[in-house]
């Protein structure tokens, strides 16, 4: 499965056979922490020669808990985006949750993502499709790989045929998630790129204190049997320090780990595509 990179601008090391990487924070906090992050990635996807996305939510609209932080202001945080855009020459993604978000967010990014627990809402795949970004639709914890094409078809229905599907586990029980590898290869027959989200296949949802948990212990894990099973991008979310991150932090890469970790599926890729080969 092969993504043209042509549709994206400002992607840097489209010839590489590589995964792709989408990263970033979980949300834009305030008006710096972006910045240092979306450098300190650049500078090894790199080397490494991954193509890269910074990933960033301008707000937080599916919160446990009614005091849980949701954002510093929408237009404040899009315009975060679009300047670290601008300034490292770099495509950003970003999620959204209406059709008015993603007309408005369109304005400010390169692709658009649909939250795993909005992946049926009809209004909200067309609008976005019709903005003419590339649509990064994650599936549901719900259902299966194979229904996922259905979502697909909502969007293909705007004309836009600009899909990411990505993967990011299934509900196991009230608290845990489990990632079933079956739908990497069920993803891949829409003819669109999978992407395998390892930060958030490790969530503990649902804590009866109102801060979802996780297993971050495990990323590298389950990052290296998404590669043994043919993922082409990575998404995952990273910050200097998760344990005061305002949101998602239990399940997080510290940013300090995560040339180590890129190194290690870079070089567990090679070893995949020769065997594919």
């Amino acid at each position: 499965m092969r993504f043209d990179f042509n549709r994206l601008p400002r992607v840097k090391h489209t010839g590489s056979a590589n995964f792709f990487l989408l990263a970033g924070p979980c949300v834009i906090e305030d008006e710096n922490m972006a910045y240092p992050i979306a450098e300190h990635i650049l500078k090894i996807t790199d080397r490494l020669e991954i193509p890269f996305i910074f990933k960033a939510s301008y707000k937080k609209a599916n919160r446990s808990r009614l005091d849980s932080f949701s954002g510093i202001g929408d237009e404040k945080a899009l315009k975060i985006l679009q300047n670290v855009s601008e300034k490292f020459d770099i495509p950003v993604v970003t999620d959204i949750h209406t059709p008015e978000e993603a007309r408005i967010a369109a304005g400010y990014v390169d692709v658009l993502q649909i939250p795993a627990f909005l992946c049926r809402q009809t209004e909200l795949l067309i609008a976005a499709g019709k903005t003419g970004k590339i649509i990064n639709i994650k599936k549901g914890q719900f259902i299966s790989g194979e229904a996922m094409q259905f979502a697909v078809e909502k969007v293909q229905s705007t004309g836009n045929n600009t899909i990411w599907l990505t993967e990011r586990g299934n509900m196991f029980g009230y608290g845990d998630l489990v990632v079933d590898y079956r739908n990497i290869p069920a993803m891949q027959k829409t003819g669109f790129p999978v992407i395998l989200d390892i930060t958030h296949s490790l969530q503990q949802p649902n804590q009866t204190s109102g801060v979802t948990g996780g297993r971050p212990q495990m990323i590298q894990t389950i990052g290296q049997a998404g590669i043994a099973a043919g993922v082409d991008g990575i998404f995952l979310e990273t910050h200097p320090h998760p344990s005061t991150a305002k949101s998602d932090g239990a399940n997080m890469l510290p940013l300090e780990k995560l040339e180590t970790l890129l190194e290690h599926l870079t070089a567990l890729r090679k070893v995949v595509k020769n065997f594919r080969n």
